[in-house]
């Protein structure tokens, strides 16, 4: 007879459902198969008298009533059991899959922090590099007319620069150069 669900250990009945529903129908066959053998002996001409019977009439059918009672409390135990296991293992997938989704919840927050602060750099480093972009064009544009000057100074043998060219001169390098940010940009 194969061992019932009680005899076996609680990692052999999570690990074979197969073995343990079989076990159960072995279990019950037997129960019915005895009830009924027990049934064809009291009705048989022989089975009336008291010697001649594998059972005795008094009490075997409360013994086999309790047998089977007793079976079907342990398999209810047994199944109640497994209903709280399943119910436990389920909460604890779910407490996991809450632990997961705020993990991910903050790594999400931070990942917009810190997209955020970047998108703010790269703003301002745009913006740095058209300041920067306008000064080079302006002092481009100095360096040429600069050049020109020196050009046609030393291109038709003038070695003297006439005092009435030179404050001009003069005040043309030295302005400001006026490409900045507050100038390059008008909300």
């Amino acid at each position: 007879m194969l061992p019932t669900r009680s005899e076996l250990l609680p990692s052999e009945c999570m690990i074979n459902p197969t073995l343990q529903r079989m076990s159960h129908l072995v279990q019950s066959f037997s129960v019915v198969f005895l009830y009924w053998l027990h049934q064809v002996l009291m009705a048989s001409p022989g089975g009336t008298s008291s010697g001649s019977s594998m059972f005795h009439s008094s009490g075997s059918s409360e013994d086999l009533q309790a047998a089977m009672d007793e079976k079907k409390r342990k398999r209810m135990i047994s199944n109640r059991e497994s209903a709280r296991r399943s119910r436990l293992r389920k909460q604890k997938h779910l407490d996991d899959l809450m632990a997961l989704a705020n993990q991910l919840r903050k790594e999400n927050s931070r990942v917009l922090a810190v997209l955020n602060l970047t998108t703010r750099h790269c703003a301002a480093a745009q913006a740095e590099n058209s300041v920067l972009k306008a000064q080079m064009m302006e002092l481009s544009s100095r360096l040429e007319s600069l050049n020109e000057m020196l050009d046609i100074f030393n291109g038709d043998g003038l070695h003297a620069i006439d005092n009435s060219i030179s404050p001009l001169i003069q005040s043309y390098t030295t302005q400001p150069i006026m490409a900045a940010a507050e100038h390059m940009f008008h909300h």
